[in-house]
């Protein structure tokens, strides 16, 4: 007998390190992932680590203006390359373990009696490169041996949601500023994060500021369910700002359409996007644990707007509110993922049935059918 319920993935899917670390494995260590904005590595020598799956990878720019990824791992012994979380060098990383030191493209430059040893190969005794796209404004890194297609995995998230690459391209992310950038700490699993900001059945309950903005939201419906369909502003509501209040000059080449319109993207497995018409937001989320993400969340104006000093705080504290409440639902969720009453999962309503897509698509990729 058919249901207006369908079933989610069971509990210990939220809560078992060993499904945590098959995760890792096949989804976040196989697929693009972004790793940094590229003005957080804007000139050469500057970098930035991060965590991709069970690997520490280090982001920076040649002199060449590229940017590139390694593992964060020197080749000698092991030790890690860099400790800091963000910094800059001038010339080389060098490991303060034995001093083996690397350029900024990765190869092996210098060793205490490096000169004693002619046959080692400093590019092959180099650091391990990861591959690297920059689309958005941001560094995608990818540390399969063979990555997946950037065009369709990544680029071709954002054509199944706005319907083609102009859309999104119209928002020129890349010539964006970065106006703020807010760092949550989720205590919580990374797929409950992903499940939240696909369904809005919760909007009513818990986001009054964001239904407020966006009155549709309240019907349960997310708005980036439909191809090309973007939840309009409230007749009321002049901008996308916490007490729907103007915001900021907008962006100038937005289609007509794209007025007075909210779009959501998701790019699995770690990214969504946000386009309203004076800015975006860019979450990226850094999964840790089974029961830790790191959240990090951008705020991108008009270049001019953030040199300008504009009071950036209404925008920015619409969405601050959504994911504190989004986070806090998430955080309030993970314990009972270990009860025994969600030990076979729980249910999706109607308006939720795409999560059930979702949940395939993890199966699938643990099993390795994608």
């Amino acid at each position: 007998m058919s249901s207006s319920l369908l079933p989610t993935l069971p509990g210990r899917y939220y809560t078992d390190p060993s499904i945590f670390a098959a995760e890792q494995e096949a989804i976040f260590e196989r697929m693009w992932f972004c790793a940094v904005r590229g003005s957080d590595v804007a000139e050469p020598g500057m970098f930035r680590t991060v965590t991709v799956g069970r690997e520490s990878v280090l982001v920076t720019r040649g002199r060449d203006g590229a940017a590139r990824a390694f593992l964060n791992v020197c080749r000698h012994r092991g030790a890690q390359l860099c400790a800091e979380e963000s910094g800059s060098v001038k010339r080389t990383f060098r490991c303060v373990y034995h001093a083996w030191a690397y350029d900024l493209d990765g190869t092996l430059v210098a060793a205490p009696n490096l000169v004693k040893m002619p046959d080692v190969d400093r590019v092959e005794y180099g650091l391990r490169k990861v591959h690297v796209r920059e689309w958005l404004g941001y560094v995608w890194v990818c540390l399969a041996d063979e990555p997946l297609s950037f065009e369709d995995d990544v680029m071709g998230a954002c054509v199944e949601r706005l319907g083609d690459l102009a859309s999104i391209e119209r928002y020129r992310l890349p010539e964006l500023s970065l106006g703020r950038r807010i760092r949550y700490d989720v205590r919580a699993n990374w797929k409950l994060i992903i499940e939240n900001f696909m369904e809005c059945y919760h909007c009513s309950t818990i986001h009054p500021e964001l239904v407020h903005v966006l009155p549709e939201f309240a019907g349960g419906y997310a708005a980036q369910y439909y191809v090309g369909h973007g939840a309009e502003f409230g007749p009321d509501v002049a901008g996308f700002t916490v007490d729907g209040g103007a915001g900021q000059a907008a962006i100038e080449t937005l289609a007509p359409e794209q007025g007075r319109r909210y779009f959501a993207i998701t790019i699995r497995p770690q990214v969504f996007v946000n386009l309203v018409p004076d800015h975006a937001i860019l979450h990226r989320m850094y999964p840790l644990a089974a029961d830790h993400t790191v959240v990090e969340c951008d705020w991108l104006f008009r270049p001019d707007v953030v040199a300008g000093g504009a009071d950036l705080d209404p925008s920015v504290e619409l969405f601050d509110r959504v994911n504190r409440q989004d986070f806090d639902a998430c955080e309030r969720c993970q314990p009972g993922m270990s009860s025994r009453a969600y030990a076979d999962g729980g249910v999706l309503v109607p308006s939720e049935h795409h999560i059930a897509g979702f949940h395939q698509w993890v199966r699938d990729r643990l099993e390795g059918k994608k």
